[in-house]
């Protein structure tokens, strides 16, 4: 994918971006599949993508997104789903997750969690599991439309529906060397397997390509807190959050620990800040986040992305 230079406010695109990677992992009728390469059977793919299998026990509506709690066997799993993750049955059907749902989510396996119980994700995929025929492969594919596995190969038909997550209109020249998301029906016996897909969704969430700022349109400091929010986050309900004294001191301002939270003054400007509360102090107004500022990591407390805006006007 192509760097997307972004004029004239750069910084704005990272602050909705996530860290995009490519899926290696082929997920066959909700297992996941990891092949050899052609050009050394000694050498297993490690998959990007982890799956997470369970039946939906409980539902809780919160703030931007809602968690659903699965239990498998002895395992209990929250997915926190919001407008952005993707859920459709085995046939490609698009679907809303209920109470008794048999699922399987496939979620980054570099992706940051919360050190949490039970473990909480933000999958990009959920599949619910039924008894129609349908299998489905999360994966990167080459010129050919062959896995990166050489596992699957795609014979896309005027048949096929064809779509992408970021919306726009895309044909089957648009889905090679792309991450897709393909759900089929039948494969040959052959190797590797061919089979006519059903549907095909290129995986290119336009916050994932906004994320992709060319750091040549940003000055030393941007670029500084660029290179902080793609590595250093966590996910909450939903919201990016990232290490306020990281980048508050970064664009220049002095963070004074209050033991509940800081004190972030720069110039006229004053945010007092209390982790566990949304509400925070502006200057003699108030302010208030999405998702309440925790301490995520030791010494270390984090505030969601958006409020780098906020901190970006006085630069």
């Amino acid at each position: 994918m192509k760097m997307k230079k972004v004029i004239p406010f750069a910084m704005t695109a990272l602050l909705f971006g996530s860290v995009a990677v490519t899926p290696t992992a082929l997920a066959n009728g909700g297992e996941v599949v990891v092949t050899s390469g052609a050009q050394n059977d000694e050498a297993q793919v490690q998959p990007i993508f982890i799956k997470i299998a369970g039946t939906v026990e409980n539902v809780e509506v919160r703030d931007n997104a809602t968690y659903y709690t699965t239990k498998e066997g002895e395992n209990t799993n929250v997915f926190a789903v919001n407008k952005d993750t993707l859920v459709f049955d085995n046939t490609g059907k698009e679907v809303k997750l209920k109470k008794g749902d048999k699922v399987t989510a496939y979620n980054y396996a570099n992706k940051p969690m919360l050190a949490i119980y039970p473990p909480q994700y933000n999958p990009e995929v959920i599949i619910v599991e039924t008894e129609a025929m349908g299998s489905v492969a999360v994966g990167s594919f080459d010129k050919d439309l062959l896995s990166e596995e050489y596992s699957l190969k795609l014979n896309v038909s005027e048949e096929t529906k064809v779509s992408s997550t970021s919306g726009k209109d895309v044909t089957v020249a648009d889905l090679q060397e792309q991450n897709l998301l393909v759900f089929y029906a039948i494969t040959t016996m052959s190797i590797p397997a061919q089979t006519p897909p059903t549907k095909v969704i290129i995986l290119d969430n336009e916050a994932q390509e906004e994320a992709e700022v060319d750091t040549a349109e940003l000055d030393p400091v941007e670029a500084a807190v660029q290179a902080i929010i793609e590595t250093d986050f966590h996910e909450v309900e939903g919201a990016k959050m990232v290490p306020l004294r990281l980048i508050a001191e970064e664009l220049g301002y002095k963070v004074q620990s209050t033991g509940t939270g800081a004190i972030v003054s720069k110039g006229a400007l004053s945010f007092t800040i209390t982790r566990g509360e949304k509400m925070y102090g502006f200057n003699k107004a108030l302010g208030q986040f999405d998702v309440a500022p925790a301490l995520l990591e030791p010494t270390k407390t984090y505030v969601p992305v958006t409020f780098v805006e906020e901190l970006l006007k006085s630069k």
